[in-house]
């Protein structure tokens, strides 16, 4: 049984029970130029605000100053997020459950590597190739907050969130308490450039709970045949060149109360995602 067929199985099972896949949002975190928190996204959503002199990269607090300075762009925005919606959340990182969800993972280290190889392999940088797994912030984040919980590394393209957000709710429906998701892209470089278009840092997580304590949004998922639409409205008229973009309707739904979206979940298959705000 492939992966759609699997989560398809757990739907059908799901929908006898009631429809959809359901979770409290307990934590959120939030990363991009100019918006350097979800308490900052949110004021750009209302307000149109973007922070003055906001950093160009995150500084990840969870790694030691050596592992920070080394830590890639796309490690250092997942594991800023990814820690911001724990302390969001009071959770302690180490024993959550996770999924990190990247379109490609790092492809400037991918065209790094594939340039080095093609001009001067004996110049390879062991740290480069290190950090040019697709699980290199899921192997950061385990090790910076001692976490021994499960940690899922997944790719689905421009599905990337809603197939990370899918694999987190069935987690939640086989047993865990909690997940983390986390989902990040950095800036394509190279000819990658040319297939696989990605601009600037974004990064943005969330907590979820099997049972949704008082005061905290509320979703409802469901895999449903049918394009989504494309992301409007603030963020996404910010944030769109990146290769995250397909999960702002999201964020901007949380952002300003609004109670259904529809997140690309594959070709010709959507995630409808019913929101209840606490």
């Amino acid at each position: 049984m492939n992966r759609m067929e699997a989560i398809a199985a757990m739907q059908r099972e799901w929908r006898e029970r009631g429809p959809g896949l359901v979770a409290g949002i307990a934590g959120i975190g939030f990363w991009a130029d100019g918006l350097t928190s979800w308490q900052a996204a949110r004021r750009f959503v209302g307000e149109g605000a973007l922070e003055d002199d906001a950093p160009k990269r995150p500084s990840p607090r969870l790694l030691p100053p050596n592992e920070r300075r080394r830590a890639p762009d796309s490690v250092a925005v997942a594991l800023e997020v990814a820690l911001a919606a724990c302390e969001a959340a009071g959770r302690d990182p180490a024993q959550l459950a996770s999924v990190f969800a990247s379109t490609h993972g790092d492809l400037g280290i991918t065209d790094y590597i594939c340039s080095t190889l093609a001009s001067d392999a004996a110049a390879m940088s062991p740290t480069r190739f290190h950090n040019s797994v697709h699980n290199a912030a899921a192997g950061y984040w385990t090790i910076g907050a001692g976490c021994h919980a499960p940690a899922t590394a997944i790719s689905s393209h421009d599905a990337s969130f809603a197939q990370g957000l899918l694999e987190s709710l069935v987690q939640l429906a086989s047993g865990e308490d909690a997940v983390l998701l986390a989902a990040y892209d950095s800036p394509s470089a190279g000819p990658l450039a040319l297939v696989s278009r990605s601009e600037g840092l974004l990064g943005a997580a969330l907590v979820l709970v099997a049972e949704p304590g008082p005061g905290m949004p509320r979703l409802r998922a469901t895999l449903v045949e049918g394009a989504a639409p494309s992301p409007e409205g603030p963020l996404a008229e910010r944030l769109r060149g990146n290769a995250m973009a397909p999960m702002l309707p999201l964020f901007q739904a949380l952002a300003r109360g609004d109670d259904l979206v529809s997140l690309h979940a594959g070709p010709s298959q959507s995630l409808r995602v019913e929101i209840a705000h606490g």
